[in-house]
């Protein structure tokens, strides 16, 4: 893999060629590197698992120390592929305070910001395209939450 970047790269298991290409990507393309999962709520009206995240965005912390912390999304960087969040900060020794990065890997996306019209009409239109799928999957999800959940009461007993 000599070349900085090529699109038509279709991807390695080697790790190293997989941080290269995520290195020397364009920002256009790593604008879908910061995808996070959406709520189920979400997922279940749009049709889709993903979305890249923006700022606006209310997010819930799945990992790390600030687990389960809902906040909004402050600012998103391309070039080091980091979110940052509103009112989630660590405090420094001399008191001042320092905004905490995470990656859109660890967000969960519970409100999206539907200000941008093209957001919302890409949203629209990926979400009429495979209602029928869709709806075939999220009843499928819905009755293996019902078989676990019945087979951990079941372990309890």
């Amino acid at each position: 893999m000599k070349a900085d970047f090529s699109a038509a790269w279709s991807g390695s298991s080697q790790p190293r060629k997989q941080r290269k290409f995520a290195h020397n990507a364009p920002l256009h393309l790593r604008n879908n590197f910061l995808s996070a999962h959406l709520s189920d709520a979400l997922q279940e009206k749009y049709g889709k698992r993903t979305i890249p995240v923006r700022k606006g965005d209310e997010v819930l912390i799945m990992r790390g120390s600030f687990k389960k912390k809902t906040a909004k999304v402050a600012s998103v960087n391309l070039k080091r592929s980091r979110v940052t969040l509103e009112g989630i900060n660590r405090s420094k020794k001399d008191g001042s305070k320092l905004n905490v990065y995470f990656h859109a890997s660890v967000l969960q996306i519970n409100t999206l910001n539907l200000d941008d019209k093209e957001r919302l009409a890409s949203l629209n239109r990926k979400a009429l395209v495979v209602p029928a799928k869709t709806e075939k999957a999220v009843q499928k999800v819905a009755e293996k939450k019902v078989e676990t959940k019945a087979k951990t009461t079941e372990e309890k007993k």
